[in-house]
């Protein structure tokens, strides 16, 4: 048995989740996005309770998204992310909302399909083609994942397809991503905190896993340096379709 002041009961199960977090941080900081898909997709047969893996993901993440921002800074598009993030802050509230009066299975279906139909576009678009947002697109961009965010915890996909279709590198695509989700995750420790979620076991599991996330963020920026556009383009469409397949199919 571990430490009783941690979430872990077991070693293994202490070890398969330190496991699933350095998958989930080779993603994600190889691609600026899908840790929290992965870590809370492959440790629920680990670990049940999925309310310990998104507080310790969220702490742990903290650090590694300030790394690569302040180390992207001057790549991070600063004016958009921020408008993205005021609209993130609308549309959270209004898909909590949808998803206590109503039954959001039907645009979860409909979000999966497009996510694959997207993808699957994406990965036939020419290397060169891009589209020039507006200003006024990223506030959009931002209500449409926070009511993604707050009806089923990914709000991701939209923010993901903006960058990609924008045809920014791969640096300012994760730099940028990264500091949404940066922000958004500063703004989330105080709400956990008077939502008291954030708990002295989860503190200390938090600290626990912090070798293998440093393992996972280390792999995770190496991969990312020996990417070719082309191929990191490939693989980000690819994993939009992963995603829409999996909330597609969610139970």
């Amino acid at each position: 048995m571990l430490d009783p002041v941690t979430v872990f009961s077991s070693w293994p199960e202490f070890l398969g989740i330190c496991l699933v977090l350095v998958v989930a941080e080779i993603v994600y900081v190889s691609f600026g996005f899908g840790a929290g898909l992965i870590a809370v997709g492959l440790s629920a047969a680990i670990h049940p309770e999925i309310r310990d893996i998104a507080v310790i993901l969220l702490l742990v993440n903290l650090p590694i998204e300030t790394f690569v921002v302040l180390r992207n800074r001057s790549e991070v598009r600063w004016p958009k992310v921020i408008m993205i993030c005021i609209g993130v802050a609308i549309g959270v509230p209004v898909g909590t909302w949808i998803l206590h009066v109503g039954n959001p299975t039907f645009i979860l279906t409909i979000l999966g399909g497009f996510l694959i139909v997207a993808g699957l576009a994406l990965v036939r678009t020419p290397p060169g083609a891009r589209v020039q947002w507006t200003n006024w697109s990223a506030p959009p961009t931002g209500i449409a994942s926070g009511i993604l965010g707050g009806l089923f915890g990914t709000g991701g996909p939209p923010v993901i397809i903006y960058y990609r279709l924008s045809g920014v590198d791969k640096t300012v695509f994760r730099g940028s991503l990264m500091a949404v989700f940066l922000i958004i995750g500063l703004v989330r420790v105080p709400s956990y905190i008077v939502g008291g979620l954030i708990t002295e076991p989860r503190l200390w599991s938090a600290l626990a896993v912090v070798p293998a996330v440093i393992a996972g963020a280390f792999a995770g920026g190496r991969i990312h340096i020996q990417l070719s556009e082309k191929r990191f383009r490939q693989i980000v469409s690819a994993v939009l379709v992963l995603i829409g397949a999996l909330l597609l199919f969610r139970p």
